[in-house]
């Protein structure tokens, strides 16, 4: 099992959203990063992601499973970038903040410091 990081903002898609989508979970679309496309196209069935909040918030407040792999995402008409779909496993009884993800030496080299832009990366 590989471990991941998907960001998403709030007022587009939350964790209550998420949680709102049940058991069947939602497809992760809307990428439009190569850096991320390469990311999903990783993913396994059974790979877990932290749900984080950028922009308002950022922090991770949930984590989600991999339902179903990498197949093409219909929104995208070039026809270059893909989606997989996750369902929501928890919610974190305290979220993780950015700050506190930076504060913490262990986690110097996490991508989510590093690379804070990215929107699907692995952990």
């Amino acid at each position: 099992m590989a471990y991941w990081l998907l960001k998403s903002e709030p007022s587009n898609w939350s964790w209550q959203d998420q949680l709102k989508a049940g058991e069947k979970g939602t497809s992760w679309s809307g990428v439009r990063n190569h850096g991320a496309k390469l990311n999903l196209m990783a993913m396994r069935v059974g790979d877990r992601a932290f749900f984080y909040h950028s922009n308002e918030g950022k922090e991770i407040v949930g984590i989600v499973e991999v339902t179903k792999p990498y197949y093409p995402d219909p929104s995208d008409t070039s026809g270059k970038f893909g989606m997989v779909d996750v369902r929501a496993v928890e919610a974190l009884k305290n979220s993780v903040t950015l700050d506190s993800i930076k504060a913490n030496p262990r986690l110097k080299e996490m991508v989510l410091v590093n690379n804070s832009r990215l929107s699907v990366q692995p952990v």
